[in-house]
């Protein structure tokens, strides 16, 4: 199980099953999916996805998903996971648009980026984002992520590998 992040108005921590319809009610939403892994998927798909959080990532400790929650309402979903694709670790997130524009996805990116320095030792965060997406670029950029390099896809779509380091003290 992760450990369980705060900032000031959101609480990162395990699912619950009975999170599971607000879960696949977030990855359901074509607004938030389109943005996340290979787009939009079919509602079974969801539900799999949700239960090998359980059976799997949670029960073989493989990397730390969370619960987004906003007074005590699942709001958005969170990972800091190893990745081949920028070798290294990456914080994926998303949030409901319901959230959107109020500073809640800065808060919560800058929570998964200080629990992957701090409580994982790591010297350099990723991240992954569709050049399409310029509401995430724009957030990363903002908060000290810098594009490293480029992901194009066999279709022509294009990925930003994005990266913000450890600030090194003197």
């Amino acid at each position: 199980m992760p450990l369980t992040l705060r900032t000031p108005r959101l609480v990162l921590d395990a699912y619950r099953p009975d999170d599971e319809e607000d879960f696949v009610a977030l990855f359901q939403d074509r607004r938030v999916s389109r943005w996340m892994g290979d787009g939009p998927g079919a509602e079974a798909e969801d539900r799999a996805l949700f239960r090998r959080i359980f059976s799997k990532v949670y029960a073989e400790d493989l990397f730390d998903v969370w619960a987004v929650r906003r007074a005590g309402l699942l709001v958005g979903h969170a990972e800091i996971k190893r990745t081949e694709e920028v070798d290294g670790h990456e914080i994926v997130y998303a949030l409901g648009p319901d959230v959107w524009g109020s500073g809640l996805g800065t808060e919560l990116a800058e929570a998964l980026v200080g629990h992957g320095f701090a409580s994982l030792g790591l010297t350099a965060v990723h991240a992954t984002v569709a050049a399409q997406n310029e509401a995430s670029l724009c957030l990363l950029g903002k908060i000290g992520f810098e594009h490293v390099r480029d992901i194009v896809d066999d279709d022509g779509a294009v990925t930003h590998v994005l990266t913000r380091r450890l600030p090194v003290r003197s």
